[in-house]
């Protein structure tokens, strides 16, 4: 008798521990307000890895454009801006534009293959633990951020990008 009403009481209490878990988490995720990072915003800060294991810093390029990207080797419209990207790199970064491009939690050798398959040369970072992901709120990617000399977003970018498109962004930037 003693055992039942034990284990009715632990049962019950894990219960409720567990509905309240999950109750917090639904109000975290659909009544808490998150803020978007958008145009006319300073440009949160990060530190992050690029590919030969150097510290980033957002913040070193003050003074110059940022062309900020977020992507992924299995996006096909990240896979096809990415020539583009390389093109108007060559071309633009000699006169104050830089581009990071931010790959989304994939392993070294995912983006070590992708960056040498395309002839990449601007810096690629890794954002591991997704937290610059998170913090500048990428949903969906491709998605980019033009970043004047001063910090400030100038525009949000979400979806793929001519190189037209790419050409233009980068004279909004330059400094």
């Amino acid at each position: 008798m003693r055992n039942r009403k034990t284990r009715f009481i632990l049962r019950a209490s894990l219960l409720l521990i567990m509905i309240s878990a999950i109750t917090y988490t639904l109000y975290q995720h659909f009544f808490t307000e998150k803020i978007r990072v958008q145009a006319g915003d300073q440009a949160p800060n990060f530190v992050l890895e690029d590919m030969q294991g150097n510290k980033v810093q957002l913040s070193d390029f003050k003074g110059r454009g940022v062309f900020l990207n977020f992507w992924g080797t299995w996006c096909k419209p990240c896979e096809q801006e990415m020539p583009y990207m390389e093109s108007q790199y060559k071309r633009y970064k000699n006169l104050g534009v830089e581009i990071l491009a931010v790959n989304i939690a994939e392993s070294d050798i995912a983006i070590e293959s992708f960056v040498e398959r395309h002839g990449l040369t601007f810096p690629v970072l890794k954002d591991k633990d997704q937290a610059v992901t998170e913090a500048y709120d990428i949903i969906p990617i491709p998605t980019s951020f033009l970043i004047d000399k001063n910090g400030t977003i100038q525009k949000v970018i979400t979806g793929p990008m001519t190189e037209k498109d790419i050409a233009n962004y980068m004279e909004l930037i330059k400094p």
